[in-house]
Formats: structure tokens, C-alpha cells, sequence
């Protein structure tokens, strides 16, 4: 999501070759360089000839449910993902993307390929990746995966109320405040658009978690992915930008065209990760998130 800090990360061993033995148990190859890119990525050089990028981190479930949401992501065959090639509680292993340009070809194939990946379906709103824990994170937030029968109770008690009862907690908004996102909630029904099939989200689908690769292509990394409303992937991906973002909704559109007033939904599927972002990052996403849902029960 957004400017953000990484999931939890807890601190190397003394040696510093954490991250690089961690490759080489949970690969079965010998490593032939390493190279830190922060605090929880270090880039490790295999002997097969492949780099890797390997991910820290001890959120509780966090490693267990991004290693199940890149592999659900990718059993859809759809959008390009970095292929897992190890994981365990606190390490995940998977292939580096070599940086590539952001171009409109590519992400005219994006948005088709984001059409079908939604289109792969899951088995309800709500559900996590098969193999992947209940509860789970969002950035660094948990985020339960619980399942609901329809899209509007589900994204009210699971996605918008519980993270509007953190922010008010915090003193971050006011109880007040709160009653404008509560009256989003009761009104979801009326404001939700026709009923959909649970689609196969990304689930935290801003910009940074999109890499333009060297080989023209758009790659998904750092999924929330769960069961829930196509369009909220597509909401997430306009708040915070996203190169030729038109050419990506026109060919999104011309795969599977959305519903009749979707324009009008977006402030409604934005409420969710501005909210996360206030529990994050304070105020200033607070008033974002009165503002789309001004907007939300405005339309």
C-alpha cells in the first residue's frame, strides 16, 4: 500500500548471512553472492546462475500467507508472478524481476491479463489462498480472512468496520467521524452495484507492488490476495497512480467490461485501504477516508 514501511521484520543474526543461508536451505543451492537492498530484502546470487530476492519477515502468518498468494496468483496463469522457489516461517524466496520501463504495450497486457486473473475466481468472498492462514496482513496491518455470503456484509464487517474501530481507538478519528463510514456501511447493499462472483484478488494492489520488468511485462509481487470485488483491485490501483492506468482499464474494460456505474464505486472501494492507511499513517489518510465516503454515499 502506498508510502510504507515493509512487514515486521525482526534483525539478522550478528554474522549477517542470514538471508543468504536462508537461501540456500530453502533452494537446495549454494549461494555465490548477496546484495542488501533494505531491511527485510537481500538479493542472493545462486549457483544455477539465478538471482533471487529473499524477504524477512515474523508477522505472524505473514510469510505463509504472500508464499500462498503468489502461488494462487499464479495457478491463474494470467498476470505475470515471481515464481516461489522456497519458503518457511520467516523467510520467503522467490525469482528477481530485472527492472524493466513501464510501457503501454505492456500495460494494455496487464490490464487484460487482470481481467482474466479476477476472472480465475475464488471460492468466497473472504477466502484466503488455499494453503494460506485465516489471519493474514495488509502492508502492516492484519487483515482476517473470513468469509461472507455477500460482497456488501462481508466488505463492512470484514474489510471497512474493522479498521474504522482501530482508528477511533487510537484517537486517530473521532467518534463523530465515525458515524459517516458507519452510515457507508449500513447503505452498502443500495450502494454496491449488481451482485459478482468473488474474483481473485491481489488484494493490495498499488503501484509499488506492480514491476515493470525487463522483458516487457507487468509482474505482481506483495499480495493481500483473498476473495472479493474486482473492483476493488482496480480502485486500489487508480488511488495511489499507475503508469498508462487508462490503457490498463481500456483493455480491462475490452476483456471483461464492468459494471454500468463502476465509475461512481471507486471512493466506495477506496474506503478500505484509506482506512488501513489511517490505522498506518495517521491523520491525514483519516481525512481521505471521510472524503471518500462523502463521496461514496454521494453517488
Amino acid at each position: 500500500m502506498g508510502a510504507r514501511a515493509p512487514r515486521p521484520v525482526t534483525a539478522d543474526p550478528p554474522d549477517g548471512r542470514a538471508p543468504q543461508a536462508a537461501a540456500a536451505r530453502l533452494t537446495g543451492r549454494s549461494v555465490t553472492g548477496a546484495r542488501r537492498r533494505s531491511g527485510a530484502l537481500t538479493e542472493v546470487a545462486l549457483d544455477d546462475g539465478t538471482t533471487v530476492m529473499v524477504k524477512h519477515g515474523d508477522g505472524p502468518g505473514a510469510i505463509r500467507a504472500e508464499a500462498a498468494g503468489l502461488r494462487w496468483l499464479a495457478d491463474a496463469g494470467t498476470v505475470r508472478v515471481p515464481e516461489v522457489r522456497g519458503d518457511d516461517a520467516s523467510w520467503l524466496v522467490i525469482g528477481l524481476v530485472p527492472a524493466g520501463r513501464a510501457r503501454a504495450e505492456a500495460a494494455a497486457r496487464f490490464g487484460s491479463g487482470l481481467a482474466a486473473l479476477h476472472a480465475a475466481g475464488a471460492p468466497a468472498f473472504g477466502a484466503p489462498p488455499p494453503g494460506g492462514p485465516q489471519d493474514a496482513y495488509i502492508g502492516t496491518a492484519p487483515m482476517r480472512n473470513t468469509i461472507g455470503p455477500d460482497w456488501p456484509r462481508w466488505y463492512a464487517e470484514q474489510r471497512v468496520l474493522p479498521y474504522l474501530r482501530t482508528a477511533v481507538d487510537r484517537g486517530t478519528l473521532l467518534p463523530t467521524e465515525s458515524a459517516l463510514v458507519e452510515r457507508v456501511c449500513e447503505r452498502l447493499p443500495g450502494l454496491a452495484g449488481p451482485a459478482e462472483p468473488p474474483a481473485r484478488l491481489h488484494g493490495d494492489l498499488w503501484s509499488g507492488n506492480v514491476l515493470w520488468g525487463a522483458d516487457g511485462e507487468a509482474w505482481l509481487i506483495d499480495p493481500a490476495a483473498h476473495g472479493g470485488h474486482r473492483e476493488t483491485d482496480l480502485a486500489m490501483l487508480r488511488l495511489f497512480g499507475c503508469p498508462h492506468l487508462e490503457r490498463v482499464l481500456d483493455a480491462y474494460q475490452g476483456a471483461a467490461p464492468l459494471a454500468p456505474g463502476w465509475e461512481r464505486r471507486v471512493a466506495l472501494h477506496q474506503l478500505f485501504p484509506l482506512l488501513v492507511h489511517t490505522v498506518l499513517f495517521g491523520r491525514s489518510y483519516a481525512e481521505q477516508a471521510l472524503a471518500a465516503a462523502r463521496t461514496a454515499l454521494s453517488g
